[in-house]
């Protein structure tokens, strides 16, 4: 039997990739474009909402973060909270950029729905819920 989800998700992770890519003007990985909206949309974030938002490995977070520091998109700083934490916020430069990723990604997400009910949506998103806990593999 053929697997029916992994390609799908692939085909439209990849979709998405390109739709990133493609944009003129952006000039950033996937990565770096999901972790800009995030903040964009959530606003500062510590490293371990983005590791939970966005379940990169500790390592590939921190390299990502790494080069949107270095491109002077975010900056880091320790939290008030807790000195072991770091807090990311974007600068104005990414806050320019990351509203640019951001409009992008919601309106492909809108066209995407546009034909879909909350009924199918709500499906989705409870497989794909299923998905990011394992599946049931162990």
């Amino acid at each position: 039997m053929p697997l029916r989800l992994i390609p799908a998700l692939h085909r439209a992770t990849h979709r998405i990739g390109l739709l990133i890519q493609e944009a003129p003007g952006l000039g950033i990985t996937q990565g770096e474009a999901h972790i800009l909206a995030h903040l964009a949309g959530n606003g500062p974030s510590t490293v371990a909402e983005l590791h939970r938002s966005l379940a990169h490995k500790r390592s590939t977070l921190t390299s990502i973060l790494d080069r949107l520091d270095a491109a002077r998109l975010i900056a880091r700083r320790t939290s008030p909270r807790d000195r072991r934490s770091f807090i990311v916020t974007l600068t104005p430069a990414g806050k320019k950029l990351a509203a640019k990723v951001y409009r992008r990604l919601a309106a492909f997400e809108a066209a995407a729905l546009k034909s879909a009910t909350p009924a199918e949506v709500d499906a989705f998103l409870r497989v794909v819920e299923r998905i990011e806990r394992g599946g049931g593999v162990a």
